[in-house]
């Protein structure tokens, strides 16, 4: 985990009640509890609810000094995350629910961080960046460049006062807020998004109370370790944008997806025609260029590694495509389920 910047802070006032829905996770969980025994947070202002959905394998807690629950998930939509969720809150005791997955890990100044926003700026919804845990081999280069590029887009669109990302690693809202937007009534049909379409319904009702907190307190995941896993977790998250309800993402999204989807066209080009050769050679160093120096940026803002640009430059358009494509006409994998 790398250095963690800080942020001055008056004394903690804010509760939070931690979410975490997990499945089968009884070898990651040990260490996102161990994280969070860390936090330099008064422990009578906060307290853990684990939601098991449905484990083949119960969790056993050990002995703390935390409180902490563990409770049965209550299906009651196509999401087993958001019904998760929402099992949660109507057991939490404390004002402010801080979701994150159970293959994390948190900062020391985790909470703290958001007590110190929210107390700053009135906050009701409070934005927190996610990184991967570093790994070797090119597969896991892959993944923390594109996480890296996403993050840095989430932290460009706020700065430009246009956000439309956010990840439920690191993510913390009202109680009483989350009841104001009505949860996640009306896009409960969808597997995921428990985190972009409350970001959604907050904009509309509430842009002024959505806080950033950039690279305040990055919270840390692992990232897939097969192409397969990897392939499941991007078509997941791919597949929520034509449930967008704002013109901005979709757009970004169908540049990107051309973009990429052009590069590899222009490769067909016939190599007897030079003028078509070398308008493909632009393209390609332009396009390298623009990359680069967008994952340079980020990479520099997190604090976060940035390796094998090459290998993941050549790699991305080939994924792109074929993420796009499986999401538009094939099913995912999450958590030993299907899903279309």
């Amino acid at each position: 985990m790398n250095k963690q910047n800080t942020i001055e802070s008056s004394s903690p006032k804010t509760t939070f009640s931690i979410v975490v829905p997990f499945r089968n996770e009884a070898e990651n969980l040990p260490f996102l509890l161990n994280s969070i025994e860390q936090l330099k947070y008064p422990k009578e202002l906060f307290e853990i609810i684990l939601i098991d959905d449905e484990s083949e394998e119960k969790y056993d807690l050990q002995n703390t000094i935390y409180d902490i629950k563990i409770i049965s998930n209550i299906r009651k939509s196509n999401s087993p995350k958001k019904d998760a969720i929402e099992t949660a809150i109507q057991l939490a005791k404390y004002d402010w629910m801080v979701t994150t997955d159970a293959d994390c890990e948190v900062p020391e100044n985790w909470l703290q961080v958001f007590d110190a926003k929210i107390q700053e700026t009135n906050a009701r919804m409070c934005v927190g960046a996610v990184g991967y845990v570093s790994e070797k081999g090119f597969l896991h280069d892959f993944q923390n460049n594109d996480f890296l590029s996403l993050q840095g887009v989430t932290a460009g669109s706020f700065g430009i006062e246009k956000p439309f990302m956010c990840n439920g690693a690191n993510f913390a809202y009202e109680k009483d807020f989350f009841k104001h937007l009505n949860g996640f009534e009306g896009n409960n049909n969808l597997a995921s998004g428990d985190d972009v379409f409350l970001l959604q319904k907050a904009l509309q009702s509430a842009p002024e109370k959505i806080a950033y907190l950039g690279n305040l307190n990055i919270v840390f995941t692992k990232s897939c370790t097969s192409w397969n896993a990897l392939l499941h977790q991007r078509v997941r998250w791919a597949s929520k944008t034509s449930a967008y309800t704002s013109w901005y993402p979709k757009i970004l999204g169908t540049i990107v997806f051309l973009t990429n989807l052009s590069g590899l066209l222009v490769l067909a080009v016939p190599f007897y025609q030079f003028e078509l050769i070398q308008l493909t050679a632009y393209f390609w160093i332009l396009k390298f260029g623009i990359d680069f120096m967008f994952l340079k940026f980020s990479s520099a803002y997190f604090n976060l590694p940035f390796k094998n640009f090459l290998g993941s430059f050549l790699c991305y358009p080939f994924f792109t495509v074929l993420v796009v494509g499986k999401a538009l006409f094939g099913k995912f994998e999450w958590k030993e389920r299907q899903f279309n």
